[in-house]
């Protein structure tokens, strides 16, 4: 018996050597297979301990089992810049998991991933992964887990997705994908977590979905281009688990069902905002006693806000924006005592703020009734929002003095009271907060700026535009201001050129127009406030000539100088204004509106919050007043009129290639128009009325195709009207008036046959001629007038010289009067025609 046992024993043991050996090489595979896709990748030092001198286990986002298998990759924001495309290895037939999310994968994903059949989690999210989901990822059996999102992945979503019975986990938002939802997804009874937003997705080609989805928790619909009534899948299942609903930025429509909280009573975030529903808002959401967030904002809901919503006490989001809601705010809303959000803005809102609401919302961080027609006072219990952060009540007609309590809220960063009635002076103790964005402008305020405004180092936008303060800007010690757009316009300030802005060094916005302030544009802007993109001084007292150090503000934008008193020459330095050329103007970024501001502070994407983006920039534009809001555009152009500016346009300014408007009417300039005009090819409007320009129009300006606004009437220019292109339909015969010489379309002066350009010139020349002999005899006449009386006492003496002398007066008298003559009948000649 003993050999036979220590046989047994041999052969069990050569087994078990046998079987180590395997797992080694089975290791080893698996750790070539890992070293050959990082050796595809780009500077992949993040990967640095992947070597063959460690061990597999050892590598960083490697996990292994207790046999050495490597059994996950691991790697989410490791840098990762490269492909999948060398990854897979049959090798692997331990690993459970791939989460490579928030990399730089680019390429498509391989086909050869759905033979890793033992894969529970395959998480390539946020990454730049383009093509299409491949068909055969229908083979990962195993998988529960399926995160694709945020990619640029295209094509449409493979129904065979739901052969993955074990899938709980599904997300592929954020992509490009289009075509309809397969309908099929519904058969995933054990999904709970379903995200297909912010694609380009329709309706399933059946009922939404065809089977209730019993486990189903989260369901994002979001950003997508859904249409009709509320998904009826929803409405045909009884007792959803569902807790978080998005269906926003879609274009469904009808009533929002009342039977929603029987449906999915575990709702704590429900958001519909973005879409076409209409009708009121129902009552019966008062019995989402989990609720916490609310989105209802850009529908077209009417009716009042129901009272019952203040039963929702766990509430923290409530945001109703831009419905057509009325009546007033419930005081039941006072029970919220969680709320973080409330915004109402742009309804139709009445009445005034209960003033118990801010006695228990003391978490509250941001306040919005925005664009309504709330009155009364603001409430100084607002004292009690010690978390406040962005207050919104811009567009109402709250009435009385801005509360001083609004000073004991440390960590306000933006307030908004824009176009209201509010009266009185800032209180001093609003600089106690932490501001960032101050905007009080269209009020009834008075009284000198405080001084204190210039000591908010934080402070990145002020707008005090269109109230009555007076006085003199006060100055600062603080060089480190952050103010970047100050909006100071339509009051009564006096005194010079604020020396405050000297130590403004981000400025990029100054509104001064509209004021009383006298004095010299100091030469120091051009180096103090390096960053100004549009300077707007309009409608003040400032004299003397305009600084060339202007031209040092390299991005400058927009130049409104109109309605002042400066004199002197335009200067030619304006043509190295970069920011004013063609091959600049599409890299500058515009400062025109909040959101280029604020873009990634205000939670903007996620709380649509309408904070006041209006009246910012305000010029005389294609003869009215114009207003650039908070868009995208870049609007590049001078305005000098209304002025005492002599000499001629230099023609260096024609470099300006990206200018949009120029305006330098109603000044004393003269000379020609320049002929290198047509290089303005960006122009729209060109007004250049009120001046004493001569000669011929220069062919040139047909060249400016978008020009719809031109202006050269009163002048003193001749010869006839270029056509062609763009002027062919600026046919209003006044934009050329009081100009004498001028004749052609669209004036009813025709040009003769013999009044070609040069013939017409030729004529100037000879009307110039006759005036300057008109002007000859006269001054011979006077002449002679003033000799009778030196030697008067000559001719009376002498009867030779008396008798000589009145003959040749006779003389010339006659030949003065004949060239009177001949000059009236060319003049009646001139106007009968």
């Amino acid at each position: 018996m003993a050999m036979p046992t220590l046989f047994r024993i041999s052969v069990l043991l050569l087994l078990l050597c046998t079987a180590k050996a395997t797992d080694d090489s089975g290791a080893k595979t698996e750790a070539e297979a890992l070293l050959r896709w990082k050796s595809t990748l780009i500077n992949a030092t993040t990967l640095s301990s992947w070597s063959i001198a460690n061990s597999t286990c050892s590598w960083s986002g490697v996990t292994c089992d207790t046999a050495g298998h490597v059994t996950e990759l691991n790697l989410p924001s490791a840098g990762i810049n490269g492909t999948l495309d060398a990854l897979y290895s049959v090798a692997f037939q331990n690993l459970t998991m791939i989460d490579i999310h928030s990399n730089s994968l680019v390429g498509t994903i391989p086909a050869n991933i759905s033979m890793l059949h033992t894969l529970t989690v395959l998480d390539l999210s946020f990454n730049n992964i383009v093509g299409a989901i491949p068909i055969n990822i229908s083979m990962l059996i195993a998988l529960t887990i399926l995160d694709l999102s945020g990619n640029n992945l295209s094509g449409a979503i493979p129904a065979n997705i739901s052969m993955l019975h074990t899938l709980t986990f599904l997300d592929l938002s954020g992509n490009n994908l289009t075509g309809a939802i397969p309908y099929q997804l519904s058969k995933l009874s054990g999904l709970a977590y379903l995200d297909l937003g912010d694609n380009h997705l329709n309706n399933p080609e059946y009922v939404m979905f065809f089977t209730p989805m019993p486990c189903l928790e989260l369901l994002s619909l979001s950003d997508n281009h859904l249409n009709g009534t509320f998904p009826e899948f929803i409405l045909n299942s009884t007792s959803l688990k569902m807790e978080y609903l998005y269906l926003s930025g879609n274009a469904f429509s009808g009533p929002i069902p009342d039977s929603l909280p029987e449906i999915a009573p575990n709702l704590r975030r429900l958001d519909l905002s973005s879409n076409g529903f209409h009708g009121s808002i129902p009552h019966s959401f008062s019995r989402l006693q989990k609720l916490q967030e609310l989105y209802l904002y850009r529908n077209n809901l009417t009716g009042g806000i129901p009272e019952e919503l203040g039963n929702l006490t766990n509430l923290e989001d409530l945001v109703m924006s831009s419905n057509r809601l009325v009546g007033s705010v419930p005081p039941s809303f006072a029970r919220m005592q969680r709320l973080l959000f409330f915004e109402i803005g742009s309804n139709y809102i009445n009445g005034s703020i209960p003033s118990e609401m801010f006695s228990n919302w003391t978490e509250l961080m941001m306040f919005d009734v925005s664009n309504n027609m709330l009155t009364g006072s603001i409430p100084s219990l607002i004292s009690n929002c010690t978390k406040l952060q962005y207050l919104a009540l811009f567009s109402n007609t709250f009435t009385g003095a801005i509360p001083r309590e609004i000073g004991n809220l440390a960590q306000l960063l933006l307030v908004d009271m824009s176009q209201n009635l509010f009266a009185g002076k800032i209180p001093l103790n609003i600089c106690n907060a932490s501001l960032q964005y101050l905007a009080i402008s269209d009020n009834h305020l008075e009284g000198e700026l405080p001084e204190c405004l210039w000591d908010l180092t934080n402070l990145l936008f002020l707008d005090l535009s269109s109230n009555a303060f007076s006085g003199k800007v006060t100055t600062s010690s603080n060089y480190e201001s952050s103010l970047k757009l100050l909006h100071l316009s339509n009051n009564n300030l006096s005194g010079r050129f604020p020396t405050v802005l000297k130590n403004l060094k981000n400025l990029v916005v100054l509104d001064l127009g509209h004021n009383k302030i006298s004095g010299l544009i100091p030469s120091w802007i051009g180096e103090s406030n390096p960053l100004l993109r549009i300077l707007r001084l309009r409608s003040n007292l400032f004299h003397g000539s305009i600084p060339c150090q202007l031209s040092k503000l390299s991005q400058l934008q927009l130049l409104d100088l109109a309605e002042n008193n400066f004199t002197g020459p335009v200067p030619s330095s304006f043509a190295i204004l970069s920011s004013m050329q063609l091959e600049t103007r599409d890299k500058i970024s515009c400062y025109f509106g909040l959101l280029d501001l604020y873009q990634g502070f205000i939670w903007y994407d996620i709380y649509y919050s309408p904070f006041h983006t209006e009246n910012y920039i305000d010029i005389i534009w294609k003869g009215t007043e114009y207003t650039f809001q908070g868009r995208r555009e870049c609007v590049i152009g001078i305005d000098l009129s209304n002025n005492s500016l002599s000499g001629e346009i230099p023609s260096e300014l024609t470099n300006l290639r990206g200018l949009q408007f120029l305006n330098m009417s109603r000044n004393f300039l003269q000379g020609s128009i320049p002929n290198s005009i047509g290089n303005l090819t960006h122009l729209e409007f060109l007004d250049l009325s009120w001046n004493k320009f001569s000669g011929q129009i220069p062919p040139s300006i047909s060249k400016l195709t978008f020009l719809d606004c031109l202006n050269l009437s009163n002048n003193l220019l001749s010869g006839e009207i270029p056509t062609g292109n763009q002027l062919r339909t600026l046919d209003d015969a006044s934009i050329y008036a009081n100009n004498p010489g001028l004749c052609g379309f669209p004036l009813k002066i025709p040009c003769s046959n013999h009044s070609s350009s040069m013939t017409t010139l030729e004529g100037a020349k000879e009307h110039h001629q006759e005036l300057e002999t008109l002007w000859l005899y006269c001054s011979v006449t006077a002449g002679a007038v003033f000799g009778v009386w030196v030697w008067f006492g000559a001719l009376f003496f002498c009867n030779a010289w008396r008798l000589a002398f009145f003959c040749r007066i006779d003389a010339m008298q006659l030949k003065l009067m004949q060239n009177i003559t001949h000059l009236s009948n060319m003049l009646c000649f001139s106007c009968s025609h």
